[in-house]
C-alpha cells in the first residue's frame, strides 16, 4: 500500500500570521504535505512589528515551507488594514484563481498580557489593542477571503485560538480582555460553519497546548534543543508540545476528505492527533488540556498524558 506523501499538492491555502509560532508551523506541515502557502505578517527582513522580534520574518517562513516541499510566498499584511487584505486577497486571486484553506492565526498580543489584575486595574489600550489583534484582524480576514474560498467547494477555515469551547465555556481566562480576544474565534468558527455549509466549506476552531513558540522558548531561557532543562523550575513544563504538533493538525484535516464532519465545531491539536494518528515531533502526542483539567482535581503526571 502507498502512502500519498503530499495530499495537498495543487492546493492554495493562506496562513493569516504566519510569522513564527503556531502560524509557522502550520504553513511548514501544509508545505510539507504539498500545498502552496501565501504566508503573511508584519515582521519582515527590513520591518519590525510591536512584537519586537527580529529573529523571525515572513520571509523565512516562506522558504521554510519550500524547504518543506510546498511552495512558499511572503506577502506582508498588516491584517487591521482592509486594504491590505484586499490586495493580499486580489492577488491570491490573480495567481492563483482559488483559495483552498484559509487559517486565521494572527494575534500578536503577548506582550500586552497581564494577569493577576482586575479589567479596572488593566491598562485599557492594550486590553483594547489585544482586541484588534485578536478578534479585528480575524473578521477583516474572514470577510475579505471567504468570496474567493467559496468559489470552488469543500473549502476549509481555520480560526487558531487558546482553549476549546468546551474548556473557555466553565472557565475565566484570568484576564477579561485575552478571555474576550481568545473567545471570540471559537464563536466565528461556530458562526462561519453555518454560513459555510451551503458551500460545502467547513470551519474549525483549533487550539494547541502549552506551545513552546519562540517567545515561550525565549522567556524560559531555553531552546527546542535543550527545552526540558527548563522543568527543574517548573515541572509542568513536561507537558509542552512544539509547534509542529499544530501544524500537524491542521495539515491533516485538510488532507481529510471528510473534514466538514468537523464543521462548527472546537477542537485540538490533541484531539486530532488521536483521531488522524500523527504525533508531535519527538514522536509523543502530548495532551496539554488533559492534563490541566486533571490538574484542577489532583496532581497528574504529564508522562501519562503523552
Amino acid at each position: 500500500m502507498t502512502t500519498d506523501t503530499t495530499p495537498l499538492r495543487g492546493r492554495i491555502c493562506l496562513v493569516a500570521g504566519a510569522t513564527r509560532g503556531a502560524g509557522r508551523a502550520i504553513a511548514v506541515q501544509l508545505g510539507a504535505a504539498g500545498a502552496t502557502v501565501y504566508v503573511t505578517g508584519r515582521t519582515t527582513r527590513d520591518r519590525l512589528s510591536e512584537v519586537g522580534r527580529a529573529t523571525e520574518t515572513i520571509e523565512e517562513t516562506a522558504e521554510l515551507v519550500t524547504a518543506a516541499g510546498g511552495e512558499g510566498i511572503a506577502v506582508p499584511t498588516d491584517h487591521l488594514e482592509p486594504g491590505q487584505v484586499q490586495a493580499l486577497i486580489e492577488r491570491i486571486d490573480r495567481e492563483q484563481g482559488r483559495l483552498d484553506v484559509l487559517v486565521n492565526d494572527v494575534w500578536g498580543g503577548e506582550h500586552l498580557l497581564s494577569f493577576g489584575r482586575k479589567t479596572w486595574e488593566n491598562d485599557l489600550t492594550g486590553g483594547l489593542r489585544m482586541l484588534e489583534l485578536g478578534v479585528r484582524t480575524h473578521a477583516i480576514t474572514s470577510h475579505t477571503a471567504l468570496p474567493l474560498l467559496i468559489r470552488h467547494r469543500g473549502g476549509l477555515v481555520v480560526e487558531v485560538t487558546d482553549g476549546t469551547a468546551e474548556y473557555n465555556g466553565t472557565r475565566f481566562r484570568e484576564n477579561l480582555f485575552y478571555d474576550l480576544a481568545k473567545n471570540a474565534p471559537l464563536r466565528m468558527a461556530f458562526g462561519l460553519g453555518k454560513e459555510l455549509e451551503e458551500y460545502g466549506g467547513t470551519a474549525v476552531a483549533l487550539t494547541p497546548g502549552w506551545l513552546r513558540s519562540e517567545q515561550m522558548l525565549t522567556a524560559f531561557g531555553v531552546t527546542e534543543e535543550n527545552w526540558r532543562d527548563a522543568l527543574a523550575e517548573t515541572p509542568d513544563f513536561a507537558i509542552s508540545e512544539s509547534p509542529v504538533y499544530v501544524g500537524r493538525a491542521v495539515a491533516a484535516l485538510a488532507a481529510d476528505p471528510d473534514r466538514h464532519r468537523w464543521n462548527g465545531r472546537s477542537t485540538s491539536s490533541a484531539e486530532l492527533a488521536r483521531e488522524y494518528g500523527f504525533t508531535d515531533a519527538d514522536g509523543s502526542r502530548p495532551d496539554a488540556w488533559g492534563f490541566i483539567i486533571a490538574g484542577e482535581t489532583e496532581k497528574p503526571d504529564a508522562a501519562d498524558y503523552r
